[in-house]
């Protein structure tokens, strides 16, 4: 008992070390990282109701050159661990000796809900709908307003990483408006299943509202950026993690940071639009087709019973598409989702 106590003691020890040996910063300042260095940082965004720090994790890798800055954002829903464990891996194989340029990965946006296995902010909001955020809001306003001042002005390129949310699953798929030529080709670099076009900046009337996405904001700040959707929500899928190393190696191979190959995918899809099917009544759902499945018009779709077994509605494909998320959750009540169904840019 006392060895294991002992062993026990050493361990935490050696964590509690490691952990403190981690520099706590304010601001992030990436001319005073040296070049062909590897930093890692907590960044402080805010305090929480004990007085105490709330703060992120941030990764520096800097080559020869500060310039260009490939920025990485994962988690800023708390849910959406895939792009956690794509940046760990991705920071461990680049050899900063070899790079050209810096890249700013942050391994868990959402400082407070990753913890707690929540997806939404502690107030119950979406953080990824409140950019431009207020320095003197709410909760939620406040922790944005911090992503939007120390974080995002650092960038200039960056892939927004997220997942399907509780109670869906994804494909491999990227939203990106593919009508401006850079950020089409950051998309086509991803080792995507599918290509959505989404023009994803606000209206003129939204500009001035607090109410628009991390990648609308950070483009109105000039920084090319994209969405990338890997796979599901609260786990490590090691298919997608792979395959999203490959997509981000593209890039930076296509940005002149690295030398390594590029591997494209020539089987990815490209969507003109998309839209959610929803339920009209509540029940037992059984969907019916898989992620990617192309479907025609008038394919079965799902089948809603009720407790009893008895079938309550069958549910068609409305035009032709191909299936990028759907619903895991079986149980539905009016307006659940079926499918997200994305219409081919023939």
């Amino acid at each position: 008992m006392k060895i294991i106590q002992l062993l026990t003691f050493l361990i935490v020890s050696v964590c509690v070390q490691a952990q403190s040996s981690i520099e706590w910063i304010e601001e992030l300042e990436l001319d005073k990282i040296e070049p062909h260095s590897k930093k890692t940082f907590w960044l402080k965004m805010l305090d929480n109701g004990m007085s105490q720090p709330v703060c992120i994790p941030i990764i520096v890798l800097k080559g020869e050159q500060q310039s260009p800055v490939l920025g990485l954002t994962a988690a800023i829903h708390g849910n959406e661990l895939n792009g956690i464990k794509i940046i760990q891996e991705l920071a461990e194989e680049i050899d900063v000796s070899q790079l050209n340029g810096t890249i700013i990965a942050i391994p868990g946006l959402n400082g407070i809900s990753i913890p707690q296995h929540r997806r939404r902010y502690v107030d119950e909001e979406d953080l990824n709908r409140n950019f431009p955020g207020k320095v003197h809001g709410n909760r939620s306003q406040q922790y944005v307003w911090q992503i939007n001042n120390k974080v995002l002005p650092k960038m200039e390129y960056l892939i927004d990483m997220h997942t399907a949310s509780f109670g869906r699953v994804n494909s491999l798929y990227v939203r990106a408006k593919l009508e401006d030529a850079v950020i089409a080709k950051m998309a086509k670099l991803q080792d995507a299943d599918i290509i959505l076009n989404s023009n994803g900046l606000p209206s003129t009337n939204e500009q001035i509202s607090a109410t628009r996405t991390m990648r609308a904001e950070a483009m109105l700040k000039g920084i090319h950026c994209i969405t990338v959707e890997y796979g599901n929500p609260q786990v490590f899928q090691p298919e997608i993690v792979k395959r999203g190393k490959t997509g981000i190696k593209n890039l930076m191979n296509w940005l002149e940071m690295t030398d390594e190959p590029i591997d494209l995918n020539d089987e990815v899809v490209v969507c003109k639009k998309s839209y959610w099917i929803y339920v009209q009544e509540g029940g037992y759902l059984d969907i019916q087709v898989e992620l990617k499945q192309q479907l025609q018009k008038g394919d079965l779709i799902a089948i809603m019973r009720n407790p009893f077994g008895d079938i309550l509605n069958e549910y068609y494909c409305p035009e032709d598409g191909i299936v990028i998320g759907k619903s895991s959750n079986p149980i539905n009540m009016n307006g659940g989702r079926i499918i997200h169904l994305g219409i081919l840019d023939k």
